[in-house]
C-alpha cells in the first residue's frame, strides 16, 4: 500500500513541477526590465521538474510512463524556445 502511495506521490510531483514551469513560463514579459529574473527563475523551475519527473519514472507506471516522457518533451520544447531567443 505503501509503495502504491509512494508512487502516486512521486508522479503528483513531477506533474506539479511540470505545471509550475509552465505558469511561470507563460508569465514571462519578454520586454519587462527583471526579464532576466524571471528566465532564472524559469530554469530553476525546469530543472527541478526534470528531477522530480526522473524520480518519478523509476516508479511510474506505463500509463504515467507515457505522460512524464510527454512532459519531458514539453518541457525540452520550453527550453528551446527560450534558448533560440539568445
Amino acid at each position: 500500500m505503501q509503495d502504491k502511495q509512494d508512487k502516486r506521490r512521486a508522479f503528483q510531483e513531477a506533474q506539479q513541477s511540470y505545471h509550475q514551469v509552465y505558469d511561470v513560463y507563460s508569465s514571462i514579459e519578454k520586454t519587462a526590465p527583471d526579464y532576466g529574473t524571471e528566465l532564472k527563475h524559469v530554469k530553476q523551475e525546469v530543472n527541478e521538474a526534470y528531477q522530480q519527473i526522473q524520480t518519478a519514472l523509476i516508479t511510474a507506471s506505463e500509463h504515467q510512463r507515457k505522460q512524464l516522457k510527454q512532459f519531458e518533451q514539453d518541457i525540452s520544447a520550453i527550453v528551446d524556445e527560450v534558448n533560440s531567443e539568445y
